[in-house]
């Protein structure tokens, strides 16, 4: 029988020592790692700018930019005297830009890489993108090139059709800019506003391109008649 004496020792055991060193040594050198996880990251954002550095000014919406195209609310029927119909313009965030048909090159120049809020507006003119807190940006109707519902822009994934994804031609690169509603159920309208209004500013551009030549040709026939 093993005597009382001989269980009390083991039952008091001493309690581990903490090695308060080593806990300080692994909390410094995983904040060294994420500081430098987060530099490097930095340093690919400034190279992807320098990379991206020919990409021109973005436009300034113009002092008249015109009647917004889409419009809702009651029918002039029920609208008061000289009210009209309000505008529609859409409220929700921009997030980002890439080249068109490349949904994870991102384009970070002039401002394009940082994600906000945005206040959308289309009108004849074209596409004015006011952005809280970033730099705003407008879309001249000739370089729309059309819009489209998907899922995913780079760092971005939503439900599809989730975002609005409007293409345009800048300098000249062509540009996916993504951005998505407060109230999604605007997507398919917005889209079908751009389409019609970027189909109809490429008609015209081959209308004159087309009278241009044939006046060119008529004037150069003539000359030659002489």
């Amino acid at each position: 029988m093993t005597p009382p004496l001989i269980h009390l020792a083991e039952a008091q055991k001493s309690a581990p020592v903490t090695d308060w060193a080593a806990r300080i040594g692994w909390v410094v050198g995983l904040l060294v790692f994420v500081v430098f996880v987060y530099w490097l990251m930095r340093q690919g954002w400034k190279w992807r700018g320098t990379l991206q550095g020919d990409l021109p000014e973005l436009a300034t919406a113009p002092a008249d930019a015109g009647e917004p195209k889409l419009r809702a609310g009651p029918s002039p029927a029920t609208t008061p005297s000289g009210g009209g119909k309000p505008p529609l313009t859409m409220s929700g965030r921009y997030h980002g830009s890439t080249t068109a048909g490349q949904w994870l090159d991102r384009i970070v120049a002039r401002g394009l890489g940082t994600r906000s809020r945005a206040e959308l507006t289309l009108t004849d003119q074209g596409l004015d993108v006011v952005r809280p807190g970033a730099e705003d940006f407008f879309v001249p109707a000739a370089a729309l090139r059309g819009a489209r519902l998907d899922k995913g822009i780079a760092g971005k994934v939503l439900p599809e059709g989730g975002l609005l994804i409007v293409t345009w031609r800048h300098g000249d690169k062509e540009i996916d800019s993504g951005f998505r509603s407060d109230r999604a159920g605007e997507h398919p309208a917005w889209v079908a506003a751009i389409d019609r209004l970027s189909t109809t500013q490429q008609g015209t551009t081959e209308h004159s391109t087309t009278e241009h030549h044939t006046s060119t040709t008529e004037h150069t026939e003539t000359e030659g008649a002489r």
